[in-house]
């Protein structure tokens, strides 16, 4: 079997009656899926960064959607509402992440249609959007590996492979992709302060056999400066209009430093991920999460003259992006010209 054909990890699993989350806070340590039968536990799950990727939220929040139907269609005449209020719910999981509210208004879309059988209807949107974002990864991984045709060295950011998605990824679906045409020297930011880098994308390719090179975030410089490495390749959490991407915090300083090394950076997102609403990525509301994730416990306390800030992304503006990859196509230097052509590609 190749390894376009295999789903070697699988952050999200549905059971026909539940949802199973990969834990990724517990990898690469532990190996636990916890199973869901409600919108609340998707929520909390998808808050607590159980499962985490803004594909894989969207699409574990659709799940939610089908298990909220699932639980309240038969027993109650208000179901409506009540799975009307499990949506506003889960939309308040992540604010950065685009992919949520799409994944959400496609199961409103199907909502809000004449249905004999809603419980079948919402897990068969659920279920397509899940395996639409697979074939959406392959594509972008074989348009990826096309630019990367003639690299000696990427480097990734954070985890966009299959843990942060439906499965294969986007940023490694791309590594992937282009792996299986030549060998690659790959390296993987250890992307602090949760460490995705570190814990989970080293993991994921030894999974496929992908030898990677861990390095500290610290010395992404001095690696661009050795000449170790042509592409950054990350994925995205939302897009603007303009070709500006928000993505895990530190994109931004790699970007900043391929620039001055001469090395390109591509984005690898589906369209569900850009945002067609904002003109740039000034509009783009970044996710700030509980200071006691960076602190050391000795500073959590009232009396403490240490705090932190805690941004989860940034934004890198389009001129500084060489290529942004989707499964419609490939957008080039978006400085130029935004990514609005992609919306009616086929």
């Amino acid at each position: 079997m190749t390894m376009q054909n295999k789903l070697t990890v699988q952050a999200l699993q549905w059971t026909g009656s539940a949802l199973k989350v990969l834990d990724q806070r517990q990898l690469p340590e532990k190996i636990v899926y916890d199973e869901y039968t409600d919108a609340l536990g998707v929520t909390e799950a998808i808050i607590s960064m159980r499962v985490r990727g803004a594909p894989a939220i969207g699409i574990a929040a659709a799940y939610g959607v089908a298990l909220s139907v699932r639980k309240y269609y038969a027993e109650s005449n208000h179901w409506r509402q009540k799975v009307a209020a499990d949506i506003e719910m889960l939309a308040t999981s992540r604010p950065t992440a685009v992919n949520l509210f799409w994944a959400l208004d496609q199961m409103k879309s199907t909502l809000a249609k004449p249905l004999d059988n809603p419980i079948t209807a919402v897990l068969a949107c659920a279920e397509r959007i899940h395996r639409d974002d697979i074939a959406a990864n392959h594509k972008m991984g074989e348009l990826g590996a096309d630019i990367l045709a003639d690299a000696k060295g990427v480097m990734t950011h954070c985890n966009a492979g299959a843990l942060a998605t439906g499965g294969y990824g986007t940023a490694l679906g791309v590594i992937r992709s282009a792996y299986q045409r030549q060998r690659l020297n790959v390296y993987a930011g250890e992307t602090r302060p949760w460490l995705q880098g570190a814990r989970l994308t080293v993991w994921e390719l030894a999974q496929d056999g992908i030898a990677s090179t861990l390095i500290a975030d610290s010395a992404a410089a001095w690696l661009m400066k050795s000449g170790a490495i042509d592409w950054i390749v990350v994925g995205a959490d939302r897009i603007a209009a303009n070709g500006d991407a928000a993505n895990k915090i530190g994109t931004y300083s790699l970007a900043v430093l391929a620039k001055q090394h001469g090395v390109k950076l591509m984005v690898a997102a589906p369209t569900s991920t850009i945002d067609w609403n904002i003109d740039n990525g000034d509009q783009i509301e970044i996710e700030q999460r509980n200071p006691n994730e960076l602190l050391p416990a000795c500073y959590i306390n009232e009396d403490s003259l240490v705090s932190a800030w805690n941004p989860v992304f940034d934004v890198t503006p389009a001129e500084l992006i060489s290529a942004i990859v989707t499964e419609r196509g490939v957008v080039l230097n978006p400085a130029e010209q935004g990514v609005r052509g992609l919306r009616h590609a086929l």
